[in-house]
């Protein structure tokens, strides 16, 4: 890979701070409160759950309701970083058949 394209990736991977891979999802859970009307109602209460693979298992974390706007902008970034990640193996072996044919020719 040219040190251009490196550069320029590594720029992209800057640029995109924060980076998450996983998911987020709002889910509805009891409270541990004995007599919450919500609860007893049936209602429970809105949280936000981050799931996401660690060494092939599921997982998932509790997210604090202020940190929801971050870590959907991270999830996002990290979309657009994994877009810019796949072309880099192509890339990779042709620039390796190019240099491999320049050092072939006399």
């Amino acid at each position: 890979m040219s040190r251009k394209t490196q550069n320029q990736f590594l720029a992209l991977v800057k640029s995109l701070w924060p980076l998450a891979k996983g998911s987020l999802a709002q889910v509805r859970k009891p409270c541990v409160r004995p007599h919450c009307q919500a609860c007893a109602q049936g209602r429970k209460h809105p949280a936000f759950i981050f799931t996401y693979m660690d060494r092939k298992r599921r997982r998932c974390m509790h997210v604090p309701r202020p940190l929801v706007p971050l870590l959907r902008q991270a999830i996002h970034n990290g979309r657009l970083l994994e877009t810019q990640l796949a072309p880099l193996g192509p890339e990779l072996i042709r620039e390796y058949r190019k240099q491999r044919e320049q050092r072939k020719q006399p």
